[in-house]
């Protein structure tokens, strides 16, 4: 019997959808900006469907990944941030 959890101890996610960016290359962008413990604290996951990357992060930490994006040398951006994966098919 699988244990319930309550919607109130869920961690709540963003997706932030990113266009021809590689894991390895968000990967490494993260640890350099955020460290070890910022990416924990994120809880960063990636999922990979065709060309497109979509990291999954906790909410409260949506603000210190989207400045790591921003300080980064490359040139990548995000293309759409959204509460569910099915809101980032939209447009």
């Amino acid at each position: 019997m699988a244990l319930k959890i309550n919607s109130s101890n869920r961690i709540n996610r963003r997706y932030l959808l990113f266009e021809n960016e590689t894991k390895k290359e968000i990967e490494s962008f993260l640890i350099e900006y955020l460290g070890i413990l910022g990416v924990a604290k994120a809880n960063v996951f990636f999922i990979e469907k065709e060309s497109k990357t979509i990291l999954s992060i906790n909410r409260k930490e949506l603000e210190n990944v989207r400045a790591a994006v921003e300080l980064s040398n490359k040139n990548i951006k995000i293309k759409r941030v959204s509460g569910t994966l099915k809101g980032l098919n939209k447009k």
